[in-house]
C-alpha cells in the first residue's frame, strides 16, 4: 500500500508492508485521523461501529492480511462467511484471530490448488470437489466450532445436485475430487467420497446412507424432499382439523351419469379444452367427434368414460405399487389417443408451469411412493381426497393431463366414502388454482382445503337426476362465467 495523504485514507486500513507505511498508520491514528478497530486494522469512519466496518471490508482485510489464503472446510460449502459470523481459512499455520464481529479459524494446510477459485484480490474458495474432500476430514468441536459440515448435510448437498443436475453432475464432482486429491495427499477422503457418490449412483451397496433421501436415491427411488415436506403440512393439518362431511347426492343411476357429464366437462375446461356444453353432449351422449378437434373431443370422452365407471371410480389405492397402477392404467385411457403425451406413461422430462417446476422424472417413483405414506395415515373420505389431488398436482407424473387425474383420483376417494364428488366449475377456477400455488409455494394449507370443501359444498347443493334442471342450476351459480365475470353462488343451489 502507498502512504495516503492525511485526509485520504480509505475507511480501512490494514497495517502491513514496509516500515514507512505502518509508522505512517500509527501517526494517524495518534492524531485521530484513523482509529484502530482491529489487530493491524485501521478505520477513517470515526462514526460507525467496528463490526459493520469490518463486515463491509471483510474479504478484502482477509486477503491482504492472509495472502493466498483459501476459503475452505464448512465455509467453502456454505460460501463464505458463516451465519455465526466466522469463517474458515487453510493457512500456513493454525491460529485463531478475533475481530469485533469477525471470527477467523485459521487452519495448517496446502495452499491454492489449480482448480481453486480467486475470490477476491490474494484470498481464494475450495473448489467443489476440494470443499467435499475438506468436510471428510475427521475433525472435533474446539470451543464451539467444528469445521465440518455433519454427514447428513454432504447427503443433502449430494442429493440436491443429483436431482438439479443429473446424475452425471456427481460423477464429474467425483472427477475433480480424485484430481485434488491426488494433488493434496487426500486419498483417504477421497475413498471416502468415492463411497458415498458410489451410494448415490447406486454401484456401492455396501455405502449406508444417513437421510432418508440418500437411502431413497441409493435404492434407485430418489424423492424430491421438498416435496415430501410439504406433504407433512398438508397431513398434519388434516389430521387436525375437524372437516365437514357433504353425503353425496347422486344417488340414482341417471343423477351419477348427469353429475358425470358435468365432471367431465368443466375438468377438461379448466384445463384449457374448451367447448359448449351442447357440443360435449354431442361428444358424450352421441359419442359425436367435434370437426378439426378429434383428440379434444377424446380428451372429454375419456374423462367420462372414466368418472362414470363405478368399478373404477371405487378403487383407491392401499400401497404405492396400486397408486402407480391405477394412475397409469386411467392416464392411458384419458389421454388414448394423444401418443405424443405418452399415455400410460411416466414424463420423460421436466415439466413446468410458470415459474412452478415439477418433480423431476426421476424422482416421480420415489415422491408418490413417500406420499403414500402420509396418505396411509389420513382416515377414509375427504381428507384423503382432499391429500389425494395435491398430492398428483403437485408431482406432476404425467407430460399432460395431470389436473384431470388428480381430481378424478380426488373423486375416487370421495365415492368409496360415500361423500359428495368435487367439481371445480369454471368461476372457480382462479380459487383453484391461486390456493394450490399458495399451498406449494408457501405451505399454506388453509386456503387450499377451505375452497375444496367450498367446492364440495357446491357440488353436493346441485340435484342431478333431471339433466335440463342440473344445467339451470349451474347457470344460477354462475358456474359458466370466467373468474373475472363473476362469483360461484352457493344459496341459489338446492
Amino acid at each position: 500500500m502507498q502512504k495516503k495523504a492525511t485526509s485520504q485514507w480509505p475507511e480501512v486500513v490494514v497495517s502491513i508492508g514496509d516500515k514507512s507505511y505502518t509508522q505512517a498508520v500509527r501517526r494517524a491514528a495518534k492524531a485521530g485521523v484513523l482509529r484502530k478497530i482491529g489487530s493491524k486494522i485501521y478505520s477513517s469512519n470515526l462514526k460507525d461501529t467496528p463490526e459493520n466496518i469490518i463486515k463491509r471490508h471483510r474479504y478484502q482485510i482477509l486477503g491482504q492480511l492472509f495472502p493466498k489464503a483459501v476459503i475452505s472446510h464448512r465455509s467453502a460449502l456454505d460460501g463464505g462467511i458463516l451465519a455465526e459470523g466466522a469463517v474458515f481459512l487453510t493457512y500456513k499455520y493454525t491460529r485463531t484471530v478475533q475481530w469485533p464481529g469477525l471470527t477467523v479459524r485459521l487452519v495448517r494446510g496446502p495452499g491454492p490448488d489449480e482448480e481453486d477459485t480467486l475470490f477476491l484480490e490474494n484470498l481464494f474458495i475450495s473448489s467443489r470437489g476440494r470443499a467435499f474432500l475438506e468436510n471428510l476430514i475427521p475433525s472435533r468441536e474446539r470451543k464451539g466450532f467444528i469445521k465440518k459440515v455433519p454427514l447428513d448435510s454432504l447427503e443433502d448437498r449430494l442429493d440436491r445436485m443429483a436431482r438439479i443436475y443429473g446424475p452425471e453432475e456427481l460423477n464429474r464432482l467425483r472427477d475433480q475430487a480424485h484430481r485434488v486429491a491426488v494433488r493434496l495427499g487426500m486419498e483417504r477422503e477421497y475413498a471416502a467420497l468415492n463411497k458415498l457418490i458410489g451410494g448415490f449412483l447406486g454401484t456401492r451397496p455396501d455405502a449406508k446412507q444417513v437421510t432418508a433421501a440418500g437411502r431413497a436415491r441409493a435404492s434407485g427411488e430418489p424423492f424430491d424432499p421438498q416435496r415430501v415436506e410439504l406433504f407433512a403440512v398438508l397431513t398434519a393439518y388434516l389430521l387436525h382439523d375437524v372437516l365437514p362431511v357433504y353425503k353425496r347426492t347422486a344417488i340414482s343411476p341417471q343423477a351419477r351419469i348427469n353429475q358425470a357429464f358435468f365432471e367431465s366437462y368443466f375438468s377438461n375446461y379448466i384445463e384449457g379444452t374448451v367447448f359448449e356444453v351442447r357440443e360435449a353432449e354431442q361428444i358424450i351422449f352421441e359419442n359425436k367427434m367435434i370437426p378439426h378437434r378429434t383428440a379434444d373431443s377424446h380428451d372429454i370422452l375419456g374423462t367420462f368414460q372414466i368418472v362414470s365407471n363405478s368399478k373404477w371410480m371405487e378403487t383407491t389405492p392401499k400401497s404405492s405399487q396400486e397408486l402407480i397402477d391405477i394412475l397409469q392404467h386411467r392416464h392411458a385411457i384419458l389421454m388414448e389417443v394423444r401418443e405424443d403425451k405418452m399415455p400410460g406413461r411416466f414424463k420423460d422430462s421436466i415439466n413446468r408451469v410458470g415459474n412452478t417446476i415439477f418433480v423431476k422424472p426421476e424422482e416421480v417413483r420415489g415422491t408418490l411412493i413417500k406420499g403414500i405414506e402420509f396418505y396411509n395415515q389420513l382416515p377414509v373420505g375427504i381428507a384423503k381426497a382432499i391429500f389425494m389431488m395435491f398430492l398428483i398436482a403437485e408431482v406432476h407424473p404425467f407430460v399432460d393431463g395431470n389436473g384431470r387425474i388428480a381430481r378424478i383420483l380426488m373423486n375416487a376417494e370421495l365415492d368409496v366414502a360415500n361423500q359428495s364428488r368435487i367439481i371445480i366449475p369454471t368461476v372457480f377456477r382462479e380459487d383453484y388454482l391461486l390456493t394450490l400455488r399458495k399451498l406449494s409455494r408457501m405451505h399454506d394449507p388453509i386456503p387450499y382445503v377451505k375452497m375444496l370443501l367450498k367446492a364440495q359444498q357446491f357440488t353436493a347443493a346441485l340435484p342431478y337426476d333431471v339433466y335440463e334442471e342440473t344445467l339451470g342450476q349451474l347457470h344460477a351459480c354462475n358456474a359458466f362465467l370466467e373468474p373475472n365475470e363473476g362469483k360461484l353462488v352457493i344459496p341459489y343451489c338446492k
